[in-house]
């Protein structure tokens, strides 16, 4: 057994370990397994938000999509600091609004401002379904990083099993409480392993990180300029827009306002965000240097490129530390994907849809149930797929932003849609999503004669807007015929 295999087991042997130990002195009901009771301070509102935003699709998809696809990778630094200036203001409102009601799940906040239990079922089908492409992010991110880091001694696949069952065991016993406890340790060490790679790697190689973009430049200028078609700057900005709107309505993150104790500790968890951000540009600079010294990796491989780069720089005792902290990026943001979505299924499918009168505690039953049977569903779409992290990590936003109309029409006094306006506006931008993905129907075909900045607008976006107009449109037919009817009953 290899050095490197040794300190990968240590640190999933201890992320289990404390996982576990995380439960000691509580008693579990649904409330405190799900959101923790609503007791957590500033640090670990911050660590469990700032875990879902630095996850294993940034670990290996920054550098992934800067080794294969160069500056249009930069969305992913960007998205985040626009999507913490709506937070400020967003978040405290969903808080204060959860807790008057004690909600729980994601689903629960669009049920209980819609006051639909129908509403509830939809956003949940649409909720899980995105949560298995986030989830397969982060458990395909295991298998590569226990594989690689182990100088393939285990299978990806084996990583894969062996890891969704570790996250599936100290979640089933501990719920957020066993995330917020690895959270920590995981936060400080990929601290300052992101900053010493990003600047160590380009010294390593170029001599410096000016050297390093002045010989890529002399070999290639193209990763170094956005892109006239494809990636271009109006997919980039598209993207950002798409992105950044969408940033709450990722379940674990939303579900994560829950647990912060009072309004302030949202606050000042956006206010420190972007400085935590800071770090995903110290994985660009990795991506960089792996451009000239990392070859032969294309397709869904390039998210390799951070590892196979950390292989043949260092010894296999860091290699080790490495696979790791690799492994912590993906077991907190993955464990809150897997209960989020047995929290979704229980409360807001089986009893929204099929027992209404199911006591707290038959909900929390079947949530401890759904979690293993998700996380294996989950785990067969992993083996059997092959997009790359970046890929799905834009279907998965472009899938939730499809809320965004219901998010931001319940921020009135009292919300404009309706109950049947946000069933319209979601099947019209499934429709427009199902067409782009499993059709091939792009702006471009559609208006073949277009120029590059209309036909290189993100799907996501042109979904978006399909959806609010549906939304609006049936809301205000709805309205004006209510007050027509409401009119010809008073005059009568």
């Amino acid at each position: 057994m290899n050095v490197a295999l040794i300190i990968i087991i240590l640190f999933a042997a201890f992320a289990l370990g404390i996982g576990l130990f995380a439960r000691r002195g509580k008693k579990l009901s649904l409330e405190q397994w799900a959101v923790g009771g609503r007791g957590f301070g500033s640090l670990l509102t911050f660590l469990l938000m700032a875990g879902e935003a630095f996850s294993t699709f940034t670990f290996l998809g920054a550098s992934g999509w800067t080794y294969s696809k160069g500056i249009p990778a930069f969305y992913i630094l960007s998205y985040g600091c626009l999507a913490y200036v709506i937070g400020y203001w967003m978040l405290p409102a969903i808080w204060r609004y959860s807790k008057e009601r004690n909600l729980v799940s994601f689903a629960d906040y669009f049920a209980s401002r819609y006051e639909s239990r129908s509403i509830g079922v939809l956003v949940s089908i649409v909720a899980v379904f995105a949560m298995v492409s986030l989830l397969i992010i982060q458990l395909r991110g295991l298998g590569i990083i226990v594989s690689e880091m182990s100088y393939g001694t285990i299978p990806p696949a084996v990583a894969i099993w062996i890891s969704a069952i570790l996250m599936t065991v100290y979640m089933t016993v501990s719920g957020i409480h066993g995330s917020a406890s690895i959270a920590v340790v995981k936060d400080v060490l990929i601290l300052g392993l992101a900053i010493f790679l990003g600047l160590y790697l380009p010294l390593h190689y170029y001599g410096g990180i000016g050297a390093m973009f002045t010989r890529i430049n002399e070999v290639h200028p193209e990763l170094l300029r956005m892109p006239e078609h494809g990636f271009n700057l109006s997919w980039y900005n598209s993207t950002i827009l798409l992105t950044s709107l969408g940033y709450y309505l990722y379940p674990h993150g939303f579900t994560a306002v829950y647990v912060a104790r009072d309004a302030k500790a949202l606050r000042r968890n956006v206010v420190m965000m972007p400085i935590y951000q800071v770090l995903i540009a110290f994985l660009f600079l990795v991506g960089f240097a792996a451009i000239l010294t990392v070859h032969g990796l294309e397709g869904a491989q390039t998210d390799l490129a951070l590892l196979r780069l950390v292989k043949q720089t260092f010894a296999p005792w860091f290699v080790g530390i490495v696979g790791g902290a690799g492994l912590l990026t993906a077991l907190v943001p993955g464990s809150l994907i897997m209960l989020n979505a047995s929290t979704t299924i229980a409360r807001n499918i089986y009893r929204e849809g099929f027992a209404p009168r199911a006591t707290e505690q038959q909900v929390a039953r079947v949530a401890r149930i759904a979690l293993p049977l998700f996380t294996l569903v989950v785990v067969y779409f992993t083996l059997v797929g092959g997009a790359t992290f970046v890929t799905l990590a834009i279907f998965s936003s472009s899938l939730l932003t499809q809320l965004l109309p219901m998010l931001a029409s319940s921020f009135l006094k009292r919300p404009f849609g309706t109950r049947e306006a946000a069933f319209g506006g979601i099947v019209a931008g499934a429709i427009v999503l199902a067409l782009v993905s499993w059709r091939g129907v792009t702006l471009a075909s559609l208006f073949p004669g277009a120029p590059a900045t209309l036909t290189s607008i993100n799907p996501g976006l042109v979904a978006l807007f399909a959806n609010a107009v549906v939304f609006i449109a049936i809301s205000a037919v709805q309205r004006a015929v209510r007050a027509r009817m409401a009119t010809s009953i008073e005059s009568t």
